[in-house]
Order: C-alpha cells, then sequence, then structure tokens
C-alpha cells in the first residue's frame, strides 16, 4: 500500500510500505479521512520526537521512519478472527493508543485500572510513537478502540471528533486537579485565559461555554483575524496581541485581578516569558501546546515563585465504557453529533492524496487563513 512517510526532519515521501494485517481481536480500515494535526506538524519541523528508546531518549526518524496521522476514522476492511461486534463495512472513528484493554492484558496496569489509559505501562500510540499512522491507505487497529460513526455525520468529521476528545481529557484533568480556583467551588474560577486561538483553542472555548456552562469571562489571545473572528462567534472575548499588550489586556478585562485558569493551547514559547504578569497566585495553568522552543527553562522561576497549579496533558484516552471502549470518544462523538461542538466551520484545507500533505506541513500551515485542514478523498 502506498503511505506518507516522514523520513527525516521536513522529508516526508509518498511510497510502498507493507500492508498491514489484522491481529486476532484487530481489525484493518481502509482510511477515510485524516485530520492534519499540529501534533504532526511539530513532529515534521523536529520540534517534538515521541518515538523513544528504552532509556527515554528520541528515535531520529532517519533511523525508524514515521508514518503520522492520529485523527482518523476508517471503513473496516478485515476483521481478525476474535472480532465479534464489527463487520467489514462499518464505517468508525478510533482511539489511536493502545492500552491494556487494546491488548488484552489481565490484570490491567495501575494507569488503565484508574482511567489513566493514556499513561499505560505498555502505551504505544499509531502516529506518534513510532506505530505506523493513518497518512496510509489502511491501517490495523484494536476493534475495541473503534466506535461506529452515525450513518449522517461525514468522513472528514468523524475523524475531527478525536482533537475535541483531547479537549475534554485535558478538560477533566485540570478539574479534578486539587486547586485553589475550580469551577462551583469556594474560590469559583472567574475568568479564563486561552492562549491561541487555533483548533484546540477553539474548542477549549467551545467546551467551556457549551458543555461546561461556564459564563464567566473567556478570554483568546492570538494574531490571527479570521481566528479570532470564530472567538467571537463563539462567545469569547478575542485579544489580538499584534494590536495591544497580552497583559495589558488581561488586566483590563479583569480589573487588575489576573488569570483565575490559563490554557496554553499554542505551543508558543513566548507565553512562558509573559506568564507571571498574567496569572493570579495560585491560579491553574493547564499546558496543552506542544513544540515550544526558543527559551531557556530559566524562566519558569517566577511562574513558579507564584505557586500556580500546573496540569500537563496529552491525548484523549481515559477510562472505559463496559464493552472496553474508550468513554472520552463516545462523550466526544455526541457532542459534535449534537451540534454542541462545531468543527466543521474550522476546516480551511482539504486535502484528497497522499501526495498533498507535504505542501500542508511545508506551506498551508504557515499562511494566515490557515485553521485547520484535512485528508479527504474527493
Amino acid at each position: 500500500m502506498k503511505a506518507a512517510v516522514l523520513e527525516d526532519v521536513e522529508q516526508m515521501v509518498v511510497r510502498d510500505v507493507p500492508d498491514p494485517k489484522a491481529g486476532p481481536g484487530e481489525v484493518v480500515l481502509r482510511v477515510k479521512a485524516v485530520g492534519v494535526c499540529g501534533t504532526d506538524l511539530h513532529l515534521f519541523r523536529g520540534h517534538a520526537n515521541y518515538h523513544l528508546d528504552a532509556l527515554g531518549r528520541p528515535i531520529p526518524f532517519r533511523q525508524e521512519p514515521q508514518i503520522l496521522g492520529h485523527e482518523f476514522c476508517g471503513a473496516v476492511a478485515e476483521c481478525g478472527r476474535e472480532v465479534r461486534d464489527l463487520e467489514v463495512g462499518d464505517r468508525v472513528l478510533c482511539d489511536q493508543g493502545r492500552n491494556c484493554v487494546s491488548q488484552g492484558r489481565n490484570p490491567l496496569c495501575a494507569y488503565c485500572a484508574s482511567g489513566d489509559s493514556h499513561q499505560c505501562a505498555h502505551y504505544a500510540e499509531h502516529g506518534i510513537t513510532g506505530l505506523p499512522g493513518a497518512l496510509a491507505e489502511y491501517i490495523a487497529i484494536p476493534a475495541v478502540n473503534c466506535i461506529r460513526i452515525p450513518d449522517e455525520m461525514p468522513d472528514f468529521l468523524a475523524a475531527l471528533v478525536e482533537p475535541f476528545a483531547c479537549v475534554l481529557h485535558s478538560s477533566a484533568r485540570a478539574e479534578r486537579a486539587e486547586a485553589r480556583y475550580t469551577f462551583g467551588g469556594e474560590e469559583p474560577i472567574r475568568n479564563v485565559l486561552i492562549i491561541g486561538a487555533g483548533p484546540a483553542g477553539l474548542l477549549f472555548l467551545q467546551y467551556l461555554r457549551n458543555v461546561r456552562r461556564f459564563d464567566g469571562t473567556v478570554m483568546v489571545s492570538d494574531v490571527r483575524a479570521k481566528n479570532l473572528g470564530f472567538v467571537e462567534r463563539f462567545g469569547g472575548t478575542p485579544i489580538n496581541v499584534a494590536e495591544r499588550d497580552l497583559g495589558e489586556a488581561v488586566r483590563e478585562h479583569t480589573h487588575g485581578e489576573g488569570i483565575h485558569y490559563l490554557i496554553e493551547a499554542a505551543g508558543n514559547s513566548v507565553i512562558f516569558e509573559q506568564m507571571p504578569g498574567l496569572i493570579r497566585k495560585q491560579a491553574t495553568v493547564l499546558l496543552y501546546g506542544h513544540g515550544h522552543k526558543g527559551r531557556d527553562i530559566g524562566l519558569w522561576g517566577n511562574i513558579l515563585f507564584l505557586e500556580p497549579t500546573l496540569i500537563a496533558s496529552v491525548g484523549a484516552s481515559g477510562g472505559f465504557d463496559a464493552d472496553g471502549r474508550p468513554s472520552i470518544y463516545r462523550r466526544a462523538l455526541e457532542s459534535v453529533s449534537s451540534g454542541a461542538i462545531q468543527i466543521a466551520p474550522l476546516v480551511t484545507h482539504r486535502y484528497h492524496t497522499l501526495g498533498e500533505i507535504h505542501r500542508a506541513f511545508a506551506e498551508d500551515f504557515s499562511k494566515p487563513e490557515y485553521i485547520k485542514g484535512v485528508l479527504a478523498a474527493a
């Protein structure tokens, strides 16, 4: 089959790779749609690499090339001999992470048993940690990782349920934390600042307004006018940091109080220089963005002096439903299906062949009009 293979930093080529085979509890999917993610961009540019050796050192792509693509849906093309609840032709979206349940391990590791399957002791992730991703014609995936798609949902939208599942997972981690400021607590969160109005930032905003029903101030900062237009549309307060100082804007909108809950969703390291002037003492900071480059770690001193509650979060895996399938993905699918979360308006770029994907990373991500790209057949 054909796949888009990252053979080195900024070197992606379409070439033949072996066809995947379905293990006993797996299905082979004919890939129908793949979201083009900012994490993929960080990998492409060499700003991140999550494929590690036994000592935790990144394995260079030139040594072990990677097929990217972790936001995807497909149609079942083959079922393993133990698969009973899926059939050839079923359209499904997928949790790309392999955990204890995916791998049929018993007993579950401590992380899977506690609902933290994304940190499974035996974890591996398609398109991220070395396992082949979905920028290919076919992919083999555990059947228990697959959730059927409603008939009326288009392929491209089903593939983009994954980013919102990540937002749900991250938000749940932040809201479970023992923090000073909480939603509905003795010292309630009254304001939120989201750094970055890319797809993640806009999904966090929609989550706060339409799922969490938060009615306080939600500021979202960016430099792109089109993205900031969506901020206003989705009920946020846009801050164009190309036109005004972020710290001054925050002081104005919080009447000098500072931010209770900051969500870093941009992967822009400059925010760590600015953060001491943005957050209130003992604020909660959710570190969602990845690929930060260009700042010295010493700048953390003034941040840590404020004693914030720092939450790190990656991916979308969490607990399991009774059938072993990932509960967060089902919740995300329900929100997208109901219209509470709007993803389709954010899709600005569509690709129809694997050969076009290199352009997405090399050129399109840098265009001011770019928000979200997706690969899907015409």
